[in-house]
């Protein structure tokens, strides 16, 4: 919940963001009388560049929002750290497709990235772990 919650405060702050940029955006664009009633959208250049310029902006503002949404824990929403590589992109029949893991410094699960999508866009798979701690005595039991 955590997880959702922080990303639709970013949402917000995005848009309050941009919506106090849009008028100080929209008086420095140039004035011009309105050609038959007309916005000056099409048929201004200056204006129409200025307008395209600030939703540029905006797309790639809440494309960055989204990118380091996918990047945070989902239980606790902190970044996710210490980036391994794993498989092999020599060996993918012995060893799996190569891909990145991310871990949650906290122990709450792991993302897989995969590096090589074969066949389409591929989703990041997160692993939810459960007790960090009741894992770690069953490994350490299965050794002695």
């Amino acid at each position: 919940m955590k997880y959702w919650g922080y990303f639709a405060a970013k949402i917000t702050g995005l848009v309050v963001f941009l919506s106090a940029l849009w008028p100080l955006v929209k008086r420095l664009l140039p004035r011009q009388e309105a050609f038959f009633h007309l916005s000056p959208m099409w048929h201004d250049l200056g204006y129409t560049t200025g307008v395209y310029a600030f939703w540029m902006l905006a797309a790639g503002l809440a494309y960055l929002v989204v990118w380091d949404q996918r990047y945070r824990c989902r239980t606790c929403a902190r970044r996710l750290v210490m980036p391994i590589t794993k498989g092999s992109w020599s060996r993918m029949f012995l060893f799996g497709k190569p891909h990145t893991e991310y871990i949650c410094p906290f122990g709450h699960g792991t993302l897989k990235v995969p590096d090589l999508q074969l066949t389409g866009k591929e989703s990041p798979d997160w692993a939810e772990h459960q007790d960090i701690w009741t894992e770690l005595e069953t490994l350490g039991s299965d050794k002695r």
